[in-house]
């Protein structure tokens, strides 16, 4: 087989790139979430499924809340997501409401002194 033939099958059988969200079966983008992870400089280091698995978490959240919406819309009978629909079920869902508030990250309390022996 001469050489030039080898390297065409070579390219011929290769197989197309699929990107981290293609392979996770995501919509969200896992680069741009891995980019701006290692930009904001969270950590010293990441693991490769770090930015997959928040990837995740962020889609399902963000499904829920236009399911959400989406029933919303309903009952008011309207085709269309308005930001008071979302509004609307944030303050409607206990659940959602209680990640939303202000306060909900706030800093941890300082620990309580240790014991003196």
């Amino acid at each position: 087989m001469s050489p030039r033939r080898h390297l065409w099958n070579c390219r011929r059988s290769r197989r197309r790139s699929l990107s981290r969200s293609t392979r996770a079966e995501l919509q969200f983008p896992v680069s741009r979430v891995d980019r701006l992870l290692r930009e904001g400089q969270f950590a010293n280091r990441l693991s490769s499924a770090t930015p997959v698995f928040l990837t995740a978490v962020l889609e399902y959240l963000i499904a829920n809340i236009l399911d959400l919406a989406g029933k919303e819309a309903c009952t008011n009978h309207r085709v269309r997501i308005s930001p008071e629909h979302v509004q609307t079920a944030l303050v409607n869902n206990e659940n959602l409401r209680c990640l939303f508030q202000p306060d909900a990250f706030s800093q941890p309390a300082a620990s309580p002194p240790a014991p003196e022996n």
